[in-house]
């Protein structure tokens, strides 16, 4: 069974959502955040994917009260990126209880840093962020395009011993037209031992199921709660 993951994006301690991750494309859903991460927890969801958005426009971590407050006041774990890109960074994420860290652009600019994040806190702890914008890999909020080609990214990682790849296709983020199936199933393909969680396109619990069987491991679902696609009772039913 794929793990579901509902998405908390953060802007300015809000609960937020994006589109193609444009900072102008902005939508406000809920003015707390700890409200709707109870409402996913009363639902049977046990993880959650945590992003700071100031922080990785900002390129350090803003909204670590948002993740204490979820962590204190929930059970579920959470999964946090965005502007985490120095050892203190990651620590303060760690010591306000974030169960895994997501890097993505630290992981392109600064190979060395999360290699040695990833023998440091155990490849458990650390998820990489891939997110692809035209078959290269998007960075800092996807405001850059990188020149590395994803399969290559990927396969070094994969060498370094991540075993945990959160992958968006830009292209597809917050446009609820289906998630990109034929990337991931390449992916799968070449490397059948990783837990693949797919973000961006998700917009109903036939997506999930497609995705499912697809064998990845995790999808990431934002937008088609927040607009009413994907119910939380839909969501209890699978998991339950």
């Amino acid at each position: 069974m794929i793990n579901i993951i509902p998405a908390i994006d953060i802007i300015a301690g809000q609960c937020v959502r994006l589109t193609q991750g444009d900072y102008e494309q902005k939508k406000v859903y809920n003015e707390d955040p700890l409200a709707m991460a109870r409402e996913f927890e009363a639902a049977g969801i046990k993880n959650l994917h945590l992003v700071d958005l100031d922080g990785a426009k900002a390129q350090d971590v803003v909204n670590l009260p948002v993740l204490e407050r979820i962590v204190l006041e929930t059970s579920l774990k959470v999964d946090f990126g965005g502007g985490v890109k120095t050892d203190e960074a990651i620590q303060k994420v760690f010591k306000a209880g974030a169960f895994q860290v997501t890097g993505g652009s630290i992981a392109v600019k600064s190979p060395e840093t999360f290699s040695r994040w990833l023998g440091k806190y155990g490849p458990e702890r650390l998820i990489l962020g891939a997110d692809v914008k035209n078959g290269k890999v998007a960075i800092n909020g996807w405001q850059e395009e990188s020149t590395l080609e994803l399969t290559a990214f990927l396969e070094d990682y994969v060498e370094k011993g991540v075993r945990y790849v959160i992958c968006t296709d830009v292209s597809k983020d917050g446009m609820l037209e289906g998630p990109a199936v034929a990337l991931y199933k390449d992916i799968i393909r070449q490397f059948p031992d990783l837990k693949l969680i797919a973000s961006g396109g998700v917009s109903n619990m036939e997506d999930i199921k497609i995705l499912s069987e697809e064998g990845l491991y995790g999808v990431i679902v934002g937008k088609a709660i927040y607009e009413g696609r994907i119910t939380l009772e839909e969501i209890n039913q699978m998991i339950g």
